[in-house]
């Protein structure tokens, strides 16, 4: 059951970050780690991927698990609220979809990317790892 009040859930939510998250900033630190430059939130490619590297036509996306429904069964942060939850399962899918939508528009320009999920920061050594494999990809 929702005990938050109307105005402090609203408060509550309209202080959820789209940019410059705590996974996205985690990311970014791996990636100068590895020795890789980017450009952020590029407004012209669809979905204005969180990290750009036009040099090589690839994106990186940084997802929240529950924001973006993570797929991955195990993922315990892809949950729906219990409460209001015809709500949260609209919302959510239609966030979902329209992350599809924009990867197969990406897909057609001729760029390639990776969804980085909120739960996947945890292993930095295993994200590292897929990082630099699909950085260090041949664009043909």
């Amino acid at each position: 059951m929702n005990t938050e009040s109307r105005d402090h859930r609203s408060w509550t939510m309209s202080r959820v970050k789209g940019r410059d998250t705590g996974p996205e900033m985690a990311v970014r630190r791996l990636l100068r780690d590895l020795g890789f430059g980017y450009r952020l939130h590029a407004k012209d490619l669809p979905g204005k991927p969180d990290l750009v590297f036009r040099g090589r036509k690839k994106a990186i996306f940084v997802h929240g698990c529950f924001w973006h429904r993570h797929p991955d069964p195990a993922c315990k942060l892809a949950r729906l609220p219990k409460s209001n939850v015809e709500f949260w399962e609209s919302k959510l899918t239609k966030n979902f979809e329209r992350d599809q939508r924009n990867e197969a528009e990406l897909v057609d320009k001729g760029w390639k990317f990776l969804n980085v999920w909120e739960c996947q920061i945890r292993d930095t050594k295993r994200l590292s790892q897929a990082l630099a494999e699909f950085l260090g990809e041949d664009n043909a």
